[in-house]
This record gives C-alpha cells, structure tokens and sequence, in this order.
C-alpha cells in the first residue's frame, strides 16, 4: 500500500508520517526531494526557494515530477510507504491514477502557526502575516505545476483534524486506515 500526504502547513503531516512509519511504512518525503535540489543549484534553504524550484522541476518535468520521481522508488522497494507532502493536482492524481491512497490532515491556523514556530526550521522563521500569506497563495493556484493544497484536499481518500492529542492523532489514523482499506 502507498499512501500520500497532503495538509496544510503545521498540521501535523510528519507526525502522521512518523506514527505509519512505527507501523512499518517506509517515508518518501518530498520536502527532501526539493532540499537536495536546491542545495544542488547552491541556493539558501528557504520557503520561497522550496516554492520556486518546486515549481521548476513541474514545469521542466511535469506537475507530478517530484511525486513521480518518490512514487516510482516507493513502488522498487516493493513494502507499504508513505510519501509526504501532496501538494499540486498533478500529484493527487498521479497517485490516485497509480492506485496509491491519499489522506489529509489539517488543523486550525493559528495552532498551526505556533506548532511551526515551535518547529523552528529555515523554512518556518516568518510572522503569522507571512505564514497566512504563503498558505493562501499555495492553497488554490491555477497553473498544473503549483500549490494547490485545497484542491489535493479535495480529493483526499480520507481526512483527520490534529486539534487533540497524539494518542486522538493515531486513533483518527487507524479508523482512517480502515476506511481506506475497504
């Protein structure tokens, strides 16, 4: 089994990630996928670097480059993986097309906002204006090769809301596993 993840900033995709790797899933992220490319192109790890050259690799490519790309070694190693993070149309449906799931996870804003703060990493040193401003203009873009993390959303398998405790987390998990599964 393949399954996708997709959210919005802060929400708690990783952990997600993290509990169906305990689960025996292997990770495929492609937050690392666009880092080892921008450190390749020599340019600073940042939230508009991740944006641009994500962009970049969709259009040059295709919009579900980088999906393609986690999607192809996940399905080498031939066990159940998680690839993290969905973000464009292309991607949804390149998964859904290849027969992988897609569960989303979302959570309210400003919980979001200071979950990231507390992540602290180069991509997450914004003000909350900022952190809305990025969310918004990645949530509903037009052109195949952006963010359009609603739309993915939309066409998610199954949902969980992160707004209670890890152990209410993983139990949203396991019925969404279940759900997905039949």
């Amino acid at each position: 089994m393949i399954i996708g993840i997709t959210g919005t900033n802060g929400s708690g995709k990783g952990t997600v990630v993290d509990y169906l790797v305990q689960r025996g899933f292997d990770h495929y992220s492609a937050r690392d996928f666009i880092v080892e490319e921008i450190q390749r192109r020599g340019l600073t790890v940042d939230r508009s670097a991740m944006r641009d050259v994500a962009n970049d690799l969709r259009k040059t490519h295709s919009p579900s480059y980088v999906i393609e790309s986690l999607y192809e070694r996940a399905r080498q190693a031939g066990k159940d993986a998680v690839i993290e993070s969905i973000r464009t149309i292309g991607e949804a449906d390149y998964l859904k097309s290849h027969g992988a799931l897609l569960l989303a996870v979302d959570a309210d804003r400003q919980v979001r906002y200071e979950r990231i703060v507390l992540r602290g990493s180069a991509t997450d040193r914004v003000s909350f204006e900022q952190f809305c401003e990025q969310e918004d203009r990645e949530m509903n873009a037009q052109d195949a090769w952006d963010m359009n993390v609603s739309g993915v959303m939309l066409r998610a398998d199954s949902h969980v809301v992160n707004s209670g405790t890890r152990d209410e987390l993983h139990a949203q998990i396991d019925g969404a596993l279940e759900q997905i599964r039949k």
